[in-house]
């Protein structure tokens, strides 16, 4: 630079000492959109005793060997599962109506910090009964009430899902996960239809509600069989499992990961 030259040298001056926060930020952004594709979040929901969490903790390859807790949990619970190739899915289990934190576990999935996809697990009617307030020990229900127990439910988390849907760019996927199907293993495929959009049923009815609601081109709706903790022989080990790796593929697909 000659003398008495005002020039600033490269690489120096306001307006790169401007810029260097600007690229941080856009690395930093980088390196967090890259995060999220390989570990997309997703909300597991459903009423109380339909085995979210004994769900969750198959996917994640750390199942209980006891099975079914005879209490749900009253906090969000989080889990993580990966593969070899450093992809896999941060999962956030929204407590069921008896706890009283589930309207905030559903507003940070929905609203606060969005999710990628949801697992939306029904049971059937099957859903293990539970005390109120999250208190131990199992209790006496009746299946249609459980049914009834579940469309309300589902109601409630349909809403948030719409709302969630419309509000951002890209689709969002959710998959109806009809869980305990070994209890009824001759009637799976009957059972998995009548969750489905297009059904004719008060369930499926409502699916179809959810997808006027948030435009077809926002929201991909599939319905899987699936279950994990298993009650007699009427489902083998190798049935269960393939349940749960064709479970596994689809949010893989959804993902973009394969």
């Amino acid at each position: 630079m000659a003398p008495g030259s005002s020039r600033s040298p490269v690489g120096s001056g306001p307006g790169f000492v401007r810029g260097v926060p600007n690229a941080v930020g856009r690395g930093r952004d980088r390196v967090r959109g890259l995060f999220r594709h390989r570990f997309p979040t997703v909300a597991v929901t459903g009423m109380t005793g339909v085995g979210k969490t004994e769900l969750v903790d198959h996917l994640c390859g750390r199942a209980a060997p006891e099975g079914t807790s005879e209490s749900g949990s009253a906090v969000m619970e989080r889990r993580v599962s990966r593969d070899r190739r450093l992809r896999g899915f941060r999962f956030r289990v929204v407590p069921g109506e008896n706890a009283a934190t589930r309207l905030g576990a559903l507003d940070e999935v929905f609203h606060d910090e969005p999710v990628d996809g949801v697992l939306h697990v029904v049971a059937n009617g099957y859903a293990t009964g539970r005390r109120p307030a999250g208190t131990t020990g199992a209790a006496v229900v009746d299946r249609d009430e459980q049914l009834a127990r579940e469309l309300e439910d589902w109601t409630v988390t349909a809403h948030r899902i719409a709302a969630m849907a419309v509000r951002r760019p890209h689709p969002t996927w959710l998959v109806i996960v009809v869980t305990k199907v070994d209890l009824y293993a001759d009637d799976v495929d009957a059972v998995v239809r009548s969750y489905s959009p297009g059904s004719g049923t008060p369930f499926g009815d409502r699916l179809d509600d959810l997808r006027a609601l948030a435009g077809a081109a926002k929201l991909s709706i599939d319905v899987l069989p699936a279950c994990s903790h298993l009650d007699g022989t009427a489902i083998s080990p190798d049935r269960r499992d393939a349940y749960l790796a064709a479970l596994e593929n689809r949010m893989a697909q959804l993902s973009g990961h394969v």
